[in-house]
């Protein structure tokens, strides 16, 4: 009889050990990649820009991009973005 039960003892603690493994141990970590396809950067994930029109200061991964002359600029709006390019465009005439 002493033979079953430290049978079924290990058994139940084979199993016990699985399922600390799975859900306690070794949790899934979500990469976000951003547009260049690449991870996000530990020391950059809450820097804030400027909005070169309005200047208001917005989260980079939240503003809206338009990239220039190997420049990318960042903006709160699509209103914005639309102004700076007819502005930027006025300019390089």
């Amino acid at each position: 009889m002493i033979p079953f039960r430290l049978l079924i003892l290990a058994i139940l603690c084979y199993i016990g050990w699985r399922i600390l493994r799975r859900f306690v141990l070794s949790k899934p970590t979500e990469t976000v990649l951003d547009d260049t396809g690449q991870g996000p950067d530990p020391e950059l994930q809450d820097v804030l820009v400027e909005d070169p029109v309005c200047h208001t200061l917005i989260p980079r991964n939240q503003a809206i991009r338009l990239r220039k002359n190997d420049t990318t600029y960042y903006f709160c709006s699509d209103e914005c973005c639309d102004q700076f390019s007819e502005h930027y465009e006025k300019g390089a005439q």
